[in-house]
């Protein structure tokens, strides 16, 4: 059964304060800023702090763009009318797989199976 519009428009809702909440946390991180890690040989325990911060960020940075791109895909999705449709079977997705996850692309099945590969 298709969604209603109230529905669709609750995830829409979701969606989007989702949105901006991870884009916020984006630009809090700002991976893209390296930091100084100076010209003082002095101090390797620092700089290998400043190292293994950076790559924390970046690692989380590259989770929130995914998840960015999941939340963008089922926008365009309510937007195109295909909203809550498994990507790999075409069947509907189960409301309580959307309501945990509103970015959901796959059935409880299909993500079931992707998972035992």
């Amino acid at each position: 059964m298709p969604l209603s519009k109230e529905r669709l428009d609750n995830f829409k809702n979701k969606l989007e304060k989702e949105k901006a909440s991870l884009e916020a946390e984006l630009k809090e991180l700002n991976p893209d800023k390296l930091p100084d890690f100076g010209s003082d040989v002095d101090h390797f325990d620092e700089e290998a702090d400043e190292a293994e911060e950076l790559t924390t960020n970046v690692s989380i940075a590259n989770a929130i763009k995914e998840r960015l791109g999941d939340i963008d895909s089922s926008l365009r999705k309510i937007g195109l009318g295909t909203y809550g449709n498994c990507e790999e079977c075409g069947k509907e997705i189960d409301m309580d797989v959307l309501e945990a996850s509103p970015e959901s692309r796959l059935c409880k099945n299909c993500k079931h199976g992707q998972k035992s590969i």
